[in-house]
Parts: C-alpha cells; sequence; structure tokens
C-alpha cells in the first residue's frame, strides 16, 4: 500500500453473477467511503456482465477460472495476485472461498476474514462431513468470521468450533429509498404476462430458478388452490422473476397443471426493485437460507411476505407480523397462507406496512455498510499499534 492511499480490502468468492451474496458484496463496494477503502475481487471461478453494477472507479475484478486448473495451479496463482496486490485484508466468503486463505496466509496477509452466507443444494444444512472438515482445517488461517444470521453464527460455534468472540453478525441490508411501496396498483411495468392487463392478484417470487430456492412447491400450492376454488384461476397471477438450471422444469410443470395462463416466467431482471411494488404478497418456498436479500427487499416494497421456516427466514420475517412462516416442503401449510392473503387483502396489506417498517428500522443498507466499515476498522486499528510501535523503536535506533 503506498503512502496515503487507503487499505486495500480483497473480497474472493466463487463468481461475480447474479445472485444474493453478489448483490450484497456490489452494494457493500459501491456504499463504502472511497476515501476510507480500495476494492478489488477475485473470483476463483469467473465472472459476468454483472460487474457492471460496481460504481466505484478502480475496483479490479479477476477470474481465476478453476474448472481450467489443479489446486496446485490456482492456489499459486492466488499467491502471486495477492502478493503483487498487497492487501490489507482479504475477506472470503462461502466454501469457493476458503480456496484464497492459504495462499494469502503465505503472501503474509495479516487480515483474513472468512464470511459464511448460507449452504449449496448439495448441503442444504451444512452436514456434510467432508465440507464440514474443510471449514475446520482451514479455521486457523481465519482472523475473523462473519455470518448474516444467527443461525450461521451458531452453525459455527457448534459444528465447526469456531470460538463465539471471533464471529460477528451482520444482516445484510436493503435500500429503502431504491425499494419502496408502488404510488398506485397499476400493472404497467409487469406488462408482458399472460394474463395480459386482466387485473389479477400477484403472488410473486424473486430469485435464481435452482432446487434450494424449491420454486416449484409454490406451482403446486397454486396447482391445489385453483383445484380447490376454480374461481381463483381468474382472480390470481403468480410471477417468477429470475433464471437458472430449473427454468425448462418449471415451465414444463406449469404447463402440464394447466398454469400456463397464469404463470409468468419472467426470466432475470434489471428492474426488480420495479416489479417487486407491483405484487401483492412475496413468497419465498426455499428449502435452506442464509439472510435472503429478497425477502429484505420484498419487505421494503410493503408486500406480506410467506417464507418457510430455514436458516434465517426466521430472523426476517416475524410470523402474524409481517407475514406468515411456514414449515419446508409443507404444501398444505404454503397453500394456506397464500389463501389467507388472497382471501383478505386488506389484511396482507397490513402485513406488508409492517415489513416495511421492520426493513427501515432494522434491515437498512446504510445499517448494513456501517457495521462492515466498523468490522474493518477494528481489525485494521488492532495492527496499528504495533506497526506504530516498530516506528517508534526505529526511530530511536537513528
Amino acid at each position: 500500500m503506498r503512502s496515503g492511499e487507503p487499505p486495500l480490502v480483497v473480497h474472493v468468492i466463487h463468481h461475480l453473477v447474479i445472485g444474493g451474496m453478489e448483490n450484497g458484496l456490489v452494494n457493500l463496494i459501491n456504499h463504502l467511503s472511497p476515501t476510507r477503502y480500495r476494492h478489488a475481487i477475485v473470483c476463483v471461478d469467473d465472472f459476468s456482465d454483472f460487474r457492471n453494477r460496481i460504481r466505484r472507479e478502480g475496483v479490479e475484478v479477476y477470474a481465476m477460472r478453476k474448472g481450467n486448473l489443479t489446486h496446485a495451479q490456482l492456489y499459486s496463482r492466488l499467491f502471486a495476485l495477492l502478493r503483487s496486490l498487497r492487501p490489507a485484508i482479504v475477506h472470503t466468503r462461502n466454501l469457493s472461498g476458503l480456496d484464497g486463505l492459504l495462499p494469502a496466509f503465505l503472501a503474509g496477509i495479516p487480515i483474513r476474514i472468512h464470511g459464511e452466507h448460507g449452504w449449496s443444494t448439495q448441503d442444504l444444512g451444512g452436514e456434510n462431513p467432508k465440507l464440514c472438515r474443510l471449514r475446520k482445517l482451514h479455521r486457523p488461517l481465519v482472523t475473523r468470521y462473519v455470518c448474516v444470521s444467527d443461525h450461521l453464527r451458531q452453525y459455527l460455534v457448534q459444528k465447526i468450533g469456531v470460538p463465539d468472540r471471533l464471529i460477528t453478525r451482520i444482516y445484510n441490508g436493503v435500500d429503502t429509498g431504491r425499494f419502496h411501496p408502488a404510488d398506485d396498483r397499476s400493472r404497467t411495468v409487469v406488462g408482458g404476462a399472460p394474463w395480459g392487463d386482466e387485473p389479477r392478484f400477484v403472488i410473486g417470487t424473486v430469485g435464481r430458478l435452482q432446487p434450494v430456492k424449491n420454486q416449484v412447491a409454490l406451482l403446486q400450492a397454486v396447482r391445489t388452490l385453483f383445484r380447490r376454488d376454480p374461481g381463483y384461476q381468474r382472480k390470481v397471477g403468480v410471477a417468477i422473476v429470475g433464471d437458472g438450471p430449473e427454468r425448462e422444469a418449471l415451465r414444463t410443470f406449469a404447463a402440464s397443471e394447466g398454469l400456463a395462463e397464469s404463470v409468468w416466467f419472467t426470466g432475470a431482471r434489471d428492474d426488480v426493485a420495479d416489479v417487486l411494488p407491483n405484487f401483492d404478497v412475496f413468497v419465498l418456498p426455499s428449502l435452506a437460507e442464509g439472510i435472503s436479500n429478497t425477502i429484505l427487499e420484498a419487505m421494503a416494497c410493503g408486500l406480506p411476505v410467506i417464507a418457510t421456516a430455514v436458516g434465517g427466514n426466521v430472523e426476517l420475517v416475524v410470523d402474524g407480523v409481517t407475514g406468515q412462516l411456514v414449515p419446508s416442503g409443507d404444501i398444505p401449510l404454503l397453500v394456506g397462507a397464500v389463501e389467507a392473503m388472497v382471501a383478505q387483502p386488506s389484511a396482507a396489506k397490513t402485513l406488508g406496512a409492517n415489513g416495511r417498517a421492520r426493513a427501515l428500522s432494522q434491515f437498512s443498507l446504510a445499517s448494513m455498510v456501517r457495521s462492515y466499515d466498523n468490522l474493518y476498522q477494528n481489525v485494521l486499528n488492532r495492527r496499528r499499534p504495533s506497526s506504530a510501535i516498530a516506528s517508534k523503536v526505529t526511530d530511536g535506533q537513528h
């Protein structure tokens, strides 16, 4: 680090593509003061044009493309890059980010923060013995842990053996200025839905279309609702926002169950902040979660939230106050929750207003940024006294 420059933070992640964790990283970089930190992102795999959402100038993004390398080659390249960049902090995230810890240690980077943001479909509860051993093996290389929920904090303590004093819990934050309730209930921004301009009670979800998000459970619930009362088929519309490997399977299921005229697959969208306020209820039927950015965005938009009681969801949704929590995989209870919202829209709006107030008071983007700033300053300040003492000793010798 050249004299007078802010400290460099290198963020190591799997890939920089559309995703909740990636969106949180971009928000953090865009909102932390440029006079306090510089940033670089190292992707163990690769990046997409999602990188263009970074508004801060001078943020380099590097791709290691791990799939083309042996472990030795990957570690060698990471080591060389970190030695060249000489960051003050290396901040790794999730399982793939662990690959950055040993190279950072060998490169002499004294501050190595590791963040846990949730698990993959292949390891929904973080119980895979091999992956637990891998996390434990890297534990001595981490100087500080960050997790996005109390659920993950307990996991780190109980399963990985991390001392609680080394863990900081920082909730994700939502930009409550960008995500806000609609001034009216026009459907113009969701033009293209199969029901056209016909007014519908819109049940929406946002997220990558992958098994862990379990969007098929929402379709199963809607199918059951329509069979119970065919009249709902002309009153209710479903919007599934996002893209991913499950898209064709979900479309096929919707078509085979006679839902094609009621379900809109929007694909990936850059205007989620405009689309969300046009929903009437937000549903997240995931099998596992860290902390869901989409729940926070829905709350900020004044939507009631129905979510499965997994991971950090229970820390966001207050059952009966801002929405409803249902057990994962319990389709009958999910159907009941959805039907209650459709049948009592005024009560649903009250839940949504409560959610907006909760997002403002406890989950603002400003609060998240301030918490990371405090964390970075805390770990940096712990390094500075020894440097200052060494400097005084050297001056005294001269």
